[in-house]
This record gives structure tokens, C-alpha cells and sequence, in this order.
């Protein structure tokens, strides 16, 4: 069974920066398209970053896009979100999230594809 773990949040400044960790275990983490989303209060879970099997294709959504790097490392079934430039706005729940796949694509952006979940980290940036 595929289990996702993300460590990393907290409460960190405006302006500051936070790294969120999240490890694979159960399954061939090659085998899996990775992304981070989160979600505010009173809020729809939204797409932040993702990235493909290989690493070697990724996407930001357009909020976080310059600020935010998603990287993973194979060799230890990580995929990680450097955060930095915080705003009081990225305040939220962020979840780690894989898809398996046997196509070698890009990246995916909707919550619908991803069939494994995290169960989440605490960002909170103080104005």
C-alpha cells in the first residue's frame, strides 16, 4: 500500500522560507507523477506545483510561479517543495500527492488524477 508522508510546515514570516519534504513508500516511486496542493480555509484544494517521473519536466501554478521549486530525488523516493518569498496568502494545509503511471508524460495539475495522498503539512506565514 502507497503511503505518503510530507514533513517540513510551520509558522514562518512574510518574506521567510520553508522546505516541505514528502517520502514514498509501498511502491516504485519512479512509477509515480508527484505534485503538491493545498488548501486554505474556507477554500477548494488547489494545484500548487508538479512534476513528472523522471524530474525533468515541472510545472507552478501562476501564484507561486518564481517563489516555489518542486524537485524529487529518486534515489530516495523524495519529492520536495522549496518554498521561499512567503506571503501571508500561501498560509494553508499543503498536501503531498502521486499518480501512478506507466506513460512516460509530463506533469498532471488536477486533484481528480492523483490517486494517492499525503496527509498534510501546516503553513502558516505571519504578515
Amino acid at each position: 500500500q502507497v503511503q505518503l508522508v510530507e514533513s517540513g510546515g510551520g509558522l514562518v514570516q512574510a518574506g521567510g522560507s520553508l522546505r516541505l519534504s514528502c517520502v514514498l513508500s509501498g511502491g516504485t516511486f519512479t512509477s509515480y507523477v508527484m505534485a503538491w496542493f493545498r488548501q486554505a480555509p474556507g477554500k477548494e484544494r488547489e494545484f500548487v506545483a508538479g512534476i513528472n517521473w523522471s524530474g525533468g519536466d515541472s510545472g507552478h501554478a501562476d501564484s507561486v510561479k518564481g517563489r516555489f521549486t518542486i524537485s524529487r530525488d529518486n534515489a530516495r523516493n523524495t519529492v520536495d517543495l522549496q518554498m521561499n518569498s512567503l506571503k501571508p496568502e500561501d498560509t494553508a494545509v499543503y498536501y503531498c500527492a502521486a499518480k501512478e503511471t506507466s506513460f512516460r508524460r509530463g506533469y498532471y495539475s488536477g486533484a481528480t488524477d492523483f490517486g494517492f495522498w499525503g496527509q498534510g503539512t501546516q503553513v502558516t506565514v505571519s504578515s
